[in-house]
């Protein structure tokens, strides 16, 4: 099929999904396919919060909704180099705020997987035009689950990296100390390719870790050998798994890796409960710093005049917890609890090569499904939140449906462990 026809196809099949904020048909058309590099005829979506140069970077917000990026960010350039054809800018919850995929100024994305339930989010888009089939692979980002949740929910592979691994620099961010760019894509192989070619030292990213060149040899290195692995499962995974389908898939997981030469080992995490309050003071503070910016003045519109629900709702939070009388008692408190959670994975971790569990504890809800306790939305988030608070890699891969509706297996590894992480997911994707 010719691109332009595909494009067409994409386009229209898009309209019901809205998997995508701009398709960049006529950019994509007027590039040569590239005949080199390690990701030629691949299309890739982009999730809206990651800068590329001449395409409209929204981050899914009325705030940002007439910003053409001037840059690439260094991750695009990477791709770019390698001969990555960028179909366009994925949809997302607005400035990455939601993990159902429904806050976005652009309008719900619907799940290809699960037509007429919420895809997850924030990258919403950037896993259901994988799940669609209309792109190879995708980028996400993710500050408490926004890779991982979404890829569960539509029955793809998604990876958050160590934080630092891959660089920042040309992301809007929400939480600077959190956020992390990830692939996502149908198979494992695929997600290792990518994180090779995005991960790196970058000198314009002050958080970015300077490694060994062979550190990064994510695709060349990926091993399914699952024999003399130690894996770790938390009880406290079960006591807070919403749905029983997803616990006996799970456990059924569990079982096929054991019986592909993995070592089963019971630890505990006995503060999991804390890590979704912890998670939520951190981030309020830091994205209400991180607004500042859209003051009106530079970006267009300033943001509390047109912003959604959740989005002003973390403002005012963050606002009020930062003030000097409140931050002692709230912000302070939830840094030591997380440093406790730090240490808690730390500890468990020291005793196995990986932790797996659920990724998300409950199915997706139906999209216009009204919740209006935020904490009902948030608790799609209790198993993912961990990892981003402790900066260690994990990633899902699909283990199986309930009712129709996919449920990922997630995989947790110590910080730079994230070769080990990728090859247990290979490894039970390809015997499980």
């Amino acid at each position: 099929m010719e691109i332009r026809e595909r494009l067409n196809e994409i386009e229209e099949k898009d309209k019901k999904i809205n998997s995508f904020i701009v398709l960049d048909k006529e950019g994509i058309s007027r590039r040569d396919i590239a005949d080199s590099g390690r990701l030629k005829n691949l299309l890739l979506g982009i999730k809206s919060n990651i800068n590329v140069e001449g395409l409209l970077t929204s981050a899914g917000s009325r705030t940002l909704e007439n910003y053409i990026s001037p840059y690439n960010a260094t991750v695009i350039e990477k791709i770019k180099a390698e001969g990555g054809q960028i179909l366009g800018m994925t949809n997302m919850d607005e400035f990455a705020c939601g993990s159902s995929g429904e806050t976005s100024f652009y309008g719900a994305t619907d799940n290809p997987s699960a037509p007429g339930y919420i895809p997850g989010g924030s990258s919403s888009g950037s896993a259901a035009s994988v799940a669609a089939g209309f792109v190879d692979v995708s980028l996400g980002t993710d500050t408490g689950g926004s890779i991982r949740n979404p890829a569960s929910h539509c029955g793809v592979v998604g990876f958050k990296p160590t934080y630092g691994v891959v660089s920042r620099y040309g992301l809007i961010d929400m939480a600077m100390s959190l956020d992390q760019i990830g692939p996502l894509a149908r198979d494992v192989k695929t997600v290792a390719l990518l994180l090779e070619i995005i991960a790196g030292y970058d000198p314009r990213d002050e958080t970015s870790l300077r490694l060994d060149p062979g550190f990064y040899r994510f695709f060349e290195n990926l091993d399914p050998g699952l024999d003399q692995i130690k894996v770790g499962y938390a009880k406290e995974f079960d006591r807070l798994i919403q749905d029983n389908g997803i616990r006996k898939i799970i456990h059924r997981a569990l079982d096929r890796l054991g019986s592909s030469g993995t070592e089963i080992i019971d630890v505990s995490l006995p503060n999991l409960e804390i890590a979704l309050p912890t998670y939520y003071l951190n981030v309020y503070v830091e994205f209400f710093s991180a607004t500042r910016r859209y003051d009106g003045r530079r970006y267009g519109h300033r943001i509390e005049d047109v912003c959604g629900e959740e989005v002003l709702r973390r403002i005012l939070l963050g606002s009020y917890i930062s003030q000097k009388e409140y931050s002692g008692r709230y912000y302070r408190r939830a840094l030591m609890a997380r440093s406790i959670i730090r240490k808690e994975l730390s500890d468990a971790l020291r005793e196995v090569d990986v932790l797996v569990g659920p990724t998300v504890p409950k199915l997706p809800h139906k999209l216009g499904a009204k919740i209006e306790d935020p904490m009902v939305m948030y608790a799609y988030d209790v198993f993912t939140v961990p990892v981003n608070l402790a900066g260690i890699p994990a990633g899902t891969v699909p283990a199986g449906r309930v009712n129709g509706i996919p449920t990922g297996l997630q995989v947790i590894g110590k910080a730079l462990d994230d070769q080990k992480v990728l090859n247990v997911m290979y490894g039970f994707e390809q015997c499980c």
